[in-house]
């Protein structure tokens, strides 16, 4: 028997409630009686009220009967026929050994939310693992035990089987868990089939029914397939976990939460690929609401994803662009500035240059004027005619003359001291020259007295630059 936490924990996961205790309360009300307790809470899903009615008359109901199916099904749900067809719920604990070997695929993926029973499913479903989760898997294990098993049961069930079939099921070459995983990730139930080799029934029932073409496209369009023999160890452990009483054995699984899975269906015995279909039809009618939902979820998921993703290249996008804007109108400035800050320096060096040459000038004229004075100074009073005094007349480029008396013992040098002290004469190199006969009465002629240089008593020399 289930006991009362298992019995409230399942409850839950069926209705969506959250309250712990009023889910107890609820199946106190109904004497623990989950089968009752669920079908009472489904049976008006539209009106809060008319669900607090049904949950008190299931409570009287609960008090005076309580039904139960005659197999061990304390933890099978089956809803009562009076509400149509249903599924035969039972949430399934899957061995270490299996949720181990298939690398943990199953280990928090999956809730079930809420399950309509009556033949409708319930849309409030929650995350049941169907999402882009699987997307991300690790990479499945390829000498992994329970891959091998499968490979090998495919193999052997195609040899002794498909040879002489013209379809049959494609069974996954993977372990029990990376089939769920795939099942989940192409948003279908998983078809479980285990083999039993010693079994009388089972040659007929893999000729006639999964392998008859109508089963076989059935199974292969809307399900994913796996199988395993219960002489292997996974099949083993799965045949225990199912509770297989009779053979050939078929379930449809979906995963659950805490390495367990929700068994939807499953059928015992040999069946006729008409009662099969009939079977499997019936829960994936049932169960298509959910998967319906779950498949847009994601996709509505992916979809704001990928919304999201061109939002964020878009503005990536556009945030380089501005970037690229702003370093542009950065360097464009500063060009300019370098520019206005080169002109300036420029300016400011020509200015500069303009004020050391004036300056320079100024200097020169100062210096021009001083030497005049200094000059004029060094010759000394002009003397009166005589004898020893001799006339020179001095005549400048511009055509202007200029005379003076000097000693006739003074030098030559004399000579160049008064073209010096003349304001007229603004030429820094030149020579004395006479004409007739020329002579150029140069430096190694400066310390000669005028009589000595020939030019006494009277001269007349020109000012030639040099």
């Amino acid at each position: 028997m289930v006991d009362a936490e298992d019995k409230v924990a399942y409850f839950q996961a069926i209705t969506g409630l959250e309250d712990r205790d009023l889910c107890s309360d609820i199946l106190s009300a109904h004497n623990w009686d989950l089968e009752l307790a669920i079908a009472s809470f489904t049976a008006n899903p539209n009106s809060s009220d008319d669900r607090d009615d049904h949950l008190s008359t299931a409570a009287a109901a609960g008090a005076s009967t309580s039904t139960s199916t005659s197999t061990s099904t304390s933890d099978i749900m089956t809803p009562p026929s009076s509400v149509g067809p249903s599924i035969v719920w039972r949430l399934v604990t899957l061995p270490i050994s299996v949720v181990s070997g298939g690398l943990g695929l199953i280990s928090g993926a999956v809730g079930l939310g809420v399950w309509a029973v009556g033949g409708i499913l319930s849309y409030s479903i929650g995350m049941i693992g169907l999402g882009p989760q699987g997307a991300h898997r690790s990479p499945l294990l390829q000498s992994s035990p329970s891959a091998s098993e499968a490979a090998d049961f495919v193999a052997a069930f195609e040899t002794e089987f498909g040879q002489t079939a013209t379809a049959m099921p494609r069974f996954v070459s993977e372990g029990f868990m990376e089939a769920l995983q795939r099942s989940r990730q192409e948003y279908k139930l998983l078809f479980v089939y285990l083999h039993s080799p010693d079994h009388p029934d089972t040659p007929l029932f893999c000729h006639t029914t999964l392998c008859s073409q109508v089963f076989s496209d059935f199974v292969n369009h809307n399900f994913v397939s796996w199988g395993g023999s219960i002489r292997a160890s996974e099949g083993f452990k799965m045949s225990n976990s199912f509770k297989a009483s009779r053979f050939p054995f078929c379930a449809l699984v979906m995963a659950a939460t805490n390495q367990r899975i929700a068994l939807l269906q499953q059928i015992e015995g040999p069946k006729t690929p008409e009662e099969m279909l009939s079977i499997l039809q019936r829960v994936l009618e049932e169960t298509a609401p959910v998967l319906v939902s779950a498949r847009l979820e994601a996709e509505e998921r992916r979809n704001t994803m990928r919304l999201r993703e061109e939002q964020d290249a878009a503005y990536r996008a556009a945030l380089e662009a501005d970037q690229a804007r702003e370093r542009q109108r950065r360097e464009e400035q500063e060009r300019i500035e370098r520019e206005c800050a080169e002109e300036e320096r420029k300016l400011k060096e020509e200015e500069e240059a303009r004020e050391r040459e004036a300056q320079e000038a100024a200097e020169r004229e100062a210096a021009l004027v001083r030497r005049r004075m200094e000059k004029a100074l060094s010759l000394g009073a002009e003397p009166e005619k005589g004898p020893d005094v001799t006339q020179v007349l001095v005549r400048f480029p511009t055509g202007e003359r200029k005379d003076r008396r000097f000693h006739s013992s003074a030098n030559v040098q004399s000579i160049y001291d008064y073209v010096d002290s003349l304001e007229c004469s603004n030429i820094e190199k030149y020579s004395l020259v006479s004409n007739f006969p020329r002579t150029v009465f140069g430096p190694e002629k400066l310390s000669l007295t005028l009589k000595e240089a020939g030019l006494h008593p009277q001269a007349s020399l020109f000012v030639e630059p040099n």
